[in-house]
């Protein structure tokens, strides 16, 4: 397994090709793999090819690879990077990709760590008596944090929880009875995107010939966690969680701790 990390030119007509379309990006990153082709499905219990975009406050972008192969991000430098200075300094290609197993085979159960994810979180529900049951983006902070508790467990972490006296929101029930936690968690959700794009490989189809419009729902989860399981942990880090995870979806990412203030 490679972790890997490419800064995004935001100023290059290809980087903002790539930005503007999930599934753009989505070829674009399986790409990186000689050994990928195009129509090839991951097996069910293996590792995948995951990736997330990161927006800084200081309005840079970070594309993140997870992949069970070192990627060859030349094609994503000569479209969306900086390849004058690639070219410069052969040492740098424009990328930096790292083995993940020794930082999997170090996860120990009850190491705490930071975590980001960028996820899908959906629920299925019937809005009127006799329709199908449909997916459906949770669209609120609450509902959207409770998707992600809800998959503690499984996946092998529980988010940790902050001391009562840290607490600044009770928790309750929500006016439809849904409990809210207030912000009992080390947990934020932030960076809620509406995308709506075409799933088509070939922009100059004809109208008629095209898919419907793909409608995505995203958010940026933030917080703090503790190894329950390390082996579910380290399934969870290399297969992701959730739906949409070719279009950006479902990659956790660790960081050591802060320092806490004395």
């Amino acid at each position: 397994m490679f972790l890997t990390r490419f800064r995004v030119n935001t100023a290059r007509p290809g980087a903002r090709r790539l930005l503007a379309s999930p599934q753009v990006m989505h070829a674009a990153v399986l790409a990186s793999f000689p050994t990928l082709l195009p129509g090839d499905t991951p097996a069910p219990e293996g590792p995948r090819v995951l990736w997330r975009l990161d927006h800084t406050a200081s309005a840079e972008v970070f594309l993140y690879l997870v992949s069970p192969h070192r990627p060859d991000l030349t094609h994503l430098v000569e479209q969306a990077g900086w390849p004058a200075a690639a070219v410069a300094d052969p040492s740098a290609p424009g990328w930096e990709s790292r083995p993940y197993g020794p930082f999997l085979d170090r996860l120990a159960e009850g190491s705490r760590w930071a975590f980001r994810l960028t996820a899908n979180p959906v629920h299925h529900i019937r809005r009127k008596e006799g329709e199908p049951i449909k997916r459906t983006a949770h669209l609120t902070p609450v509902h959207q944090m409770g998707w992600l508790l809800d998959r503690q467990e499984p996946c092998g972490f529980r988010i940790t929880e902050k001391p009562g006296p840290r607490r600044l929101l009770p928790a309750g029930t929500t006016h439809t009875g849904h409990p809210h936690h207030g912000d009992r968690y080390h947990l934020t959700v932030h960076d809620h995107r509406n995308r709506t794009f075409d799933k088509t490989r070939n922009p100059d189809a004809p109208a008629a010939r095209r898919p419907a419009p793909v409608t995505l729902v995203t958010v940026t989860f933030d917080g703090r966690l503790e190894v329950t399981d390390p082996d579910l942990m380290r399934r969870t880090l290399t297969r992701g969680i959730g739906k949409a995870k070719a279009y950006g979806c479902g990659l956790l990412t660790l960081a050591p701790l802060p320092a806490e203030p004395r």
